[in-house]
């Protein structure tokens, strides 16, 4: 499947058209795309509820990624659509955020493996790289030839990376002659990590005290990934644990735009927009699984869809979904303008990510006890890929990465009040 890049026909829905647009699209934002962009959204859409949805329960009950997806999802044009050397046609930030959510409303786990690397990595290099490193790694990335990973995080550091950053970077002449650098540090909950060809490394420079961006390939010699078991979230992505001793880099290989955290901060405030989105997605699956359940169970010689306190919980869920996604349109809108700030992103990500544990616990209850079981609801007439447990327990993980709540709120806070309250 690859999207149909020409005018829609006549016969095809028109800009406004509202047949195409989700239930849990209340207010048809949607509509504010192009006709061009809902035509690839309903592609992609068609995909992931073909070859996406139905097996994502069974991917995260044995905790392995989709890889046989890889190459489909470079043939939809996934990876990389919102840069010039690689996107297949011209899109919005907001269109690039439906997908997102698109995704994930599928699957987590599978939007954040595109997250990973298509947004955090791919994005570094676009943001950090030289017009080489450019020109090297973005389409070989956006084909899914290799795959890439953020390593940012570390075990002692999540919230004060900008501080605490351990991993160390040091410029020394090679053994050959040449120019290199020597890593050595450790990485937690890196995402992908576990079978990449290469990693975004951020490091401090041990002479400036500066951080820098470095494309570690794997395998190199003294790098090391251990993937991270028994997870209870985003199973499919297979996070791991990454050592560094003494691996060595070349100065080629470094981000040559990144000179310091502001720099990493950029790539963070465009992708935090995105995690926002993909969080809303995790809202609208759960949605769809209460609404898909509340319909077909019986009670009391009825579906329980026609009680009142059922219909109470799925209004509030879904008003939930309509105010994120208002805010979720009017960041990209703003990035699409050139006027969004770290704290129009972190607000996003903090609100969205919280009302959405609110509307899957709502979601999971309209599901009884039926909804902490993975799938199952086949006897019902609902198809595989709609039971509750799977976003239930994804929704943890997104409310947490790209920020914490009580990070992101700070971060608000600062712009409000015009101090920093962060220690």
């Amino acid at each position: 499947m690859t999207f149909t890049l020409t005018e829609p026909q006549a016969d095809e829905s028109a800009e406004g058209d509202l047949a195409d647009v989700l239930d849990a699209d209340f207010y048809a934002f949607q509509t504010l795309l192009t006709d061009v962009e809902q035509q690839a959204l309903r592609e992609i859409r068609a995909f992931l509820e073909t070859e996406v949805r139905p097996f994502a329960d069974d991917h995260w009950d044995r905790a392995e990624s989709p890889r046989h997806l890889v190459p489909r999802i470079a043939e939809l044009g996934l990876y990389g659509n919102a840069f010039p050397e690689t996107r297949t046609f011209e899109n919005s930030n907001v269109f690039r955020g439906w997908v997102a959510m698109e995704i994930s409303r599928a699957d987590p786990s599978t939007a954040t493996f595109i997250g990973v690397h298509s947004g955090l990595a791919m994005t570094s290099i676009a943001v950090g790289g030289s017009d080489e490193q450019r020109a090297e790694w973005l389409p070989v990335l956006a084909r899914g030839e290799q795959i890439a990973c953020f390593g940012l995080t570390e075990p002692g550091h999540g919230s004060d990376t900008a501080k605490g950053l351990e991993t160390t970077a040091e410029r020394r002449v090679g053994p050959d002659g040449s120019d290199e650098w020597v890593l050595n540090g450790a990485k937690r909950w890196i995402g992908n990590a576990a079978f990449a060809d290469v990693v975004v490394i951020w490091a401090r420079d041990v002479a400036d005290d500066q951080v820098k961006g470095f494309l570690v390939r794997t395998p190199s010699v003294g790098f090391e990934a251990t993937k991270i078991e028994r997870k209870q979230s985003l199973r499919t992505v297979e996070n791991a644990d990454i050592v560094l001793t003494d691996v060595a880099v070349p100065e080629r290989d470094r981000l040559q735009r990144i000179d310091g955290f502001r720099d990493l901060a950029a790539v963070l405030r465009i992708t935090r927009a995105q995690v926002a989105w993909q969080a809303l997605g995790v809202a609208v699956g759960a949605y769809e699984c209460a609404v898909a359940y509340a319909k077909a169970r019986v009670q009391f010689g009825k579906p329980i869809a026609s009680f009142q306190l059922v219909q109470q919980k799925l209004a509030d869920a879904l008003a939930n979904i309509t105010a994120g996604i208002g805010m979720c349109v009017r960041v990209s809108q703003l990035q699409d303008d050139g006027e969004q700030k770290d704290h129009h992103s972190a607000m996003a990500k903090a609100f969205v990510s919280a009302r959405v544990r609110e509307t899957v616990a709502l979601c999971r209850e309209i599901c009884g006890g039926n909804g902490v079981q993975l799938g199952g609801q086949e006897q019902l007439g609902i198809p595989a890929g709609y039971g509750i447990a799977r976003y239930f327990a994804d929704a943890e993980a997104v409310y947490t990465f790209e920020g914490t709540y009580d990070m992101n709120s700070l971060i608000v806070g600062r712009a409000i009040t015009g101090i920093a309250a962060f220690v």
